[in-house]
């Protein structure tokens, strides 16, 4: 029988198991966060679902626990790209040595702001993929 220390040797030595090293920020104007968070979006869009809401939904989740959201979308039962303006942390309102302040919390770090592209496909048996990338 495996002893508990010898469990916990072979856990450490075992490569398959993702590190989180502590250096990622949801800091949007820093191009290895977008790349990171676009993998992670990579690896939703292989996934097939039966109800595409619900994987909008957890896509919406999964984005607002770095306090990233978007608009609602009306998905059709159609394939379809659509082009998502991203707010952060709820946007920016009120006023700074410039002046007012009413904007999406991302365009005065990221000239322009950022998009969630957003690519909606049914397959031939009725099932979807829902791709999305932030551009």
């Amino acid at each position: 029988m495996k002893k508990f220390k010898d469990y916990i040797t072979e856990r450490a030595l075992d490569t398959q198991n993702s590190v989180d090293d502590g250096s990622f920020t949801n800091d949007l104007s820093n191009p290895d966060t977008i790349v990171r968070i676009n993998s992670y979006l990579a690896h939703l869009g292989k996934m097939e679902h039966l109800v595409p809401e619900h994987a909008l939904n957890k896509l919406k989740e999964k984005l607002g626990r770095l306090s990233i959201s978007f608009e609602d979308v009306e998905l059709t039962g159609e394939s379809d790209t659509y082009d998502l303006p991203l707010t952060q942390f709820g946007g920016r309102f009120g006023k700074d040595e410039e002046g007012d302040i009413d904007d999406d919390g991302i365009s005065h770090k990221v000239e322009g702001g950022l998009k969630l592209q957003l690519k909606h496909e049914v397959t031939s048996g009725n099932t979807h993929f829902l791709m999305a990338q932030i551009v």
